[in-house]
């Protein structure tokens, strides 16, 4: 134990994100310590799937955890014009964490939003220093199970945050008069390549074709795919 080791509580703190008050109260009832965590992942239990693996495709598109003296700190930024998806991210948390306080922080065009928890690098132990895309990003084994019994909540995440659908339009000339066809296309944008094949391989998983336009963004454009996506996934309100 780092207090029999001769550490102070300040020091304990700081490097377990616990606080002084409880590891107090920890060397004064050992018992205390040995109470079961509610973090699913520590007392050896997965967490809510499907709600896991839409949270998890937010966290890895726009998403973050920071450390706080005694907690860290899981915030997702979104378009304050998007309410639904706003509130999507709030019921996942709390699906993943029953009982969660969840935070909206409001900014220009931007609501965050964050919770507080020590045990959301467990859950998300690919949070690491620097960007998401300077790093690997490779999902455990665990994590991996989960995706697998659940890809259109993982899409639903990562097209919800890093992902837009657009309706283009293109011309065609028919018996020598043109055309214009209507046409919508999901596109996601992320700069990790780990993510990115992420991405593609739950597509491929689920049947959905998809095409690289460019080494950042993946495009489902055939009609028949849009609509099973749409269908998957829902819109971006």
């Amino acid at each position: 134990m780092l207090l029999a080791d001769g550490l102070t509580l300040s020091e304990v703190s700081r490097l377990t994100c616990v606080s002084r008050s409880t590891l107090r109260e920890w060397r004064a009832r050992p018992e205390a310590a040995r109470r079961p965590a509610d973090c699913p992942r520590c007392t050896g239990l997965d967490p809510d799937g499907p709600a896991y693996a839409a949270l998890l495709g937010y966290y890895l598109g726009d998403g973050c955890i920071s450390a706080a003296p005694r907690y860290f700190a899981l915030r997702v930024s979104c378009d304050a014009r998007l309410p639904g998806i706003i509130q999507d991210i709030t019921r996942q948390i709390q699906a993943v964490r029953p009982g969660a306080r969840v935070f909206h922080v409001r900014a220009p065009g931007v609501i965050v939003v964050q919770s507080h928890w020590k045990h959301w690098p467990c859950l998300f132990p690919q949070h690491g220093p620097g960007r998401k895309h300077q790093r690997p990003i490779v999902l455990e084994d665990w994590q991996r199970e989960i995706v697998e019994e659940h890809p259109g909540d993982l899409l639903r995440g990562l097209f919800h945050s890093d992902g837009c659908r657009v309706e283009n339009w293109a011309t065609r000339t028919v018996a020598g008069q043109k055309k214009r066809y209507d046409y919508g296309r999901w596109m996601f944008v992320n700069s990790s390549d780990d993510i990115i094949d992420l991405c593609t391989a739950t597509l491929d998983a689920v049947g959905i074709r998809w095409r690289r336009p460019r080494v950042n963004c993946i495009a489902v454009s055939r009609a028949d795919d849009v609509r099973r996506l749409d269908a998957l996934i829902g819109g971006k309100r």
